[in-house]
């Protein structure tokens, strides 16, 4: 594991590694739609199902990341190669920061947008956004627990994790970053054709920020900063105004 950059005296990959990649791939993006088909064909969902579905993510994603360390420990990954240290604190934390909250503006102007939209116009994201955003106060921390939970685990595993195997491999910086992002467009596959293509360009930016920083950490603020945005804002421009029993006493606005 002397280098990421350049060709490496090995460029096999273990079967391990072929195996997390599988999943990422395959598994991850069936085991999404399967759970969203779920929940789309329930009448309603209450926050007891949201509540499940916020914490069976957590408790999956953070195995996930367990899993994939372990592998990556196993292979001689360093911390650097796998984008976990700070090799320039200052410009790091700037980058971090700002576009945290230039991309969380843009969510937010996306979403206005979206919410001037007719309902019966905007598919079937209103539909998803119906039944996975916050609807009722108690769902809020659990929510903002799983943003910031993708944020970290969904960066080590993409832009952490599967570009430092692809750039061991001896693949070039710009398959690696394109290859990452599939993978991350992918998982995504549960919003639809526009969801994928949307995520896989959101992947971009954040494997080219990887690459350039050298570190997850400007990725994992600006990661979480899209989600945060989609649960505290999403359900004001997104959802209903009016529920029925308790939640219309709690709705997020």
């Amino acid at each position: 594991m002397r280098c990421l950059r350049g060709k490496c005296s090995d460029s096999r990959m273990p079967w391990d590694t072929w195996l997390i990649f599988l999943v990422l791939g395959v598994v991850l993006p069936w085991r999404g739609r399967a759970r969203m088909k779920k929940l789309l064909a329930m009448p309603h969902v209450g926050s007891m199902e949201r509540l499940s579905l916020y914490a069976s993510t957590i408790a999956f994603q953070w195995f996930a990341v367990a899993v994939v360390a372990w592998r990556a420990w196993a292979h001689g990954f360093t911390a650097a190669q796998l984008g976990l240290t700070v090799p320039d604190r200052t410009r790091t934390l700037v980058a971090a920061v700002v576009g945290a909250v230039t991309i969380a503006s843009l969510q937010w102007l996306n979403l206005r947008r979206m919410g001037r939209i007719p309902v019966e116009a905007r598919g079937s994201l209103q539909a998803i956004a119906e039944r996975i955003l916050p609807q009722a106060t108690v769902e809020l921390l659990p929510y903002l627990a799983l943003a910031m939970t993708a944020g970290l685990c969904e960066e080590f595993l993409y832009r952490g994790f599967a570009m430092a195997a692809l750039l061991h491999k001896g693949l070039p910086a710009w398959a690696v970053v394109l290859l990452s992002s599939v993978l991350f467009g992918l998982a995504h596959s549960y919003q639809g054709g526009g969801g994928i293509v949307m995520t896989l360009l959101i992947g971009l930016l954040l494997g080219t920020s990887r690459l350039a920083y050298g570190s997850l950490v400007p990725a994992i603020f600006w990661h979480s900063a899209v989600d945060v945005l989609a649960g505290t804002a999403g359900p004001r421009y997104l959802t209903p105004k009016t529920a029925s029993g308790q939640e219309s006493e709690n709705v997020i606005h």
